[in-house]
């Protein structure tokens, strides 16, 4: 679904992506882990187009969208869950989800998805309270649905247990498995990427995985294979 080939940027005379090349299927979660500073986030945010690859080239189910801006990304089908949820503190849940609506024209662009409210209960009772208003869990919940809410193929999340409660890790997990399990409108079932610090839980979900290492990809294979290959320790030395 989502393939990146080769890919380089560079913060200055900073190397930060090296040759980065990494498949992300549909119908499975694809998990990214690293230590702080490897380059995870920048590559998503090049994925997205936030941030201009130097070189290599990323394509969408089989249609190039390296030089395409953020926008159109979206627009083509990819839902993006920044590092910090990035909610508009000042407007309310259901203000925050229709602005995942605006790749949409028209009228089903003006209500919020039953499905998002199914997804996430916990914002159908929250909706005309202010995002601010919420708990970092629910914040992230409704980050989540804000970038579910247009239709993606494929969802990128970074880092979404950071900072927050046990139970709605939890939650989380069971949504991420129902996305890559569930056929969507297009027919297939959606492809996560998922960049994540806290093993266990990228472990319980992951169908394949990749280490990331001073801006390169050192280690790749199944997530079945995560405990075998001491992927754990990998990614804490």
């Amino acid at each position: 679904m989502l393939t990146i080939t080769q890919l380089n940027q560079y913060y200055g005379g900073s190397h930060i992506l090296r040759d980065v090349s990494l498949t992300v299927s549909a119908g499975a979660c694809t998990v990214l882990l690293g230590r702080n500073g490897v380059g995870k986030t920048t590559l998503l945010k090049t994925t997205m187009g936030l941030v201009p690859s130097r070189s290599g080239s990323i394509t969408l189910d089989g249609q190039d969208i390296t030089r395409l801006a953020p926008h159109e990304r979206v627009r083509l089908g990819i839902g993006y869950v920044p590092q910090g949820r990035e909610i508009f503190n000042r407007l309310t849940v259901e203000e925050n989800l229709l602005m995942g609506l605006a790749p949409i024209s028209g009228r089903a662009a003006r209500k919020v998805p039953e499905h998002i409210l199914e997804t996430f209960p916990v914002l159908k009772q929250m909706l005309r309270r202010r995002g601010g208003d919420l708990s970092g869990g629910q914040q992230q919940q409704l980050a989540i649905g804000r970038a579910l809410a247009a239709g993606p193929r494929v969802l990128i999340l970074d880092e979404p247990t950071e900072g927050i409660q046990p139970s709605i890790i939890k939650e989380i997990g069971t949504v991420i498995r129902r996305l890559v399990t569930t056929t969507q409108g297009s027919g297939q079932a959606m492809a996560v990427l998922l960049v994540e610090q806290y093993y266990d839980f990228a472990e319980s979900l992951a169908d394949s995985y990749a280490v990331m290492a001073r801006g390169q990809i050192t280690h790749a294979g199944p997530g079945s294979e995560m405990q075998p290959n001491n992927v754990r320790n990998l990614i804490s030395i």
